[in-house]
């Protein structure tokens, strides 16, 4: 474990009826280089071995729009400097719930497609718990996420990605989803 602060103890709660819940509003952006997207493979301290793939994103602070908090959080997670203009969609929404060892949280998830060029990533501005949690980052082609055994959130990546020619369909309602490393039990 880091011995730098956390928010999070990721100490397995006995009981998982017992875990607080924490609700927010989430942005997830889906970065699109050439023919590939970038993901980072996320874990759950509190259960050793349980890793999945995510796209950058996360939570909208009070007072900012969701395209604002999809632009800090590309720069935050990735040092790619986005624009409003970079953005398109919101391309799909759905109300996620992330159980986890020591928590759960509900989201509310809107996802953004951006067009970027080759980008060196810079992961040097992640928070104690990214450092934590994110074990490593992969540039992923569209044949890799259809043939992948790995956990990929969302599950519909690949079809989210295809989305980016169809504007006229954004966005998608995905409906409520679960994913977690230990199931929501509220």
């Amino acid at each position: 474990m880091t011995t730098e602060k956390t928010e999070r103890s990721y100490v397995p709660v006995a009981d998982p009826a017992d875990r607080p819940r924490k609700l927010r509003e989430t942005v997830r952006v889906i970065l699109i280089d050439q023919d590939r997207t970038l993901l980072f493979e996320d874990s759950d301290p509190g259960v050793p071995g349980a890793h999945w793939w995510v796209t950058p994103g996360g939570g909208v602070d009070r007072g900012e729009s969701e395209t604002q908090a999809a632009i800090r959080e590309v720069f935050e997670e990735t040092g790619c400097r986005l624009t409003e203009s970079d953005l398109l969609g919101p391309i799909a929404t759905r109300h996620v719930v992330h159980g986890y060892s020591d928590q759960v949280i509900e989201q509310d998830e809107s996802f953004y497609l951006a067009m970027v060029e080759p980008f060196e990533v810079d992961i040097s501005a992640h928070t104690p718990d990214e450092r934590l949690t994110l074990n490593q980052y992969r540039w992923w082609s569209h044949d890799d996420l259809r043939h992948t055994d790995d956990w990929i959130w969302p599950h519909e990546l690949v079809e989210l990605w295809s989305l980016a020619g169809e504007p006229d369909s954004w966005p998608i309602d995905l409906g409520t989803q679960e994913e977690s490393t230990v199931l929501d039990v509220h």
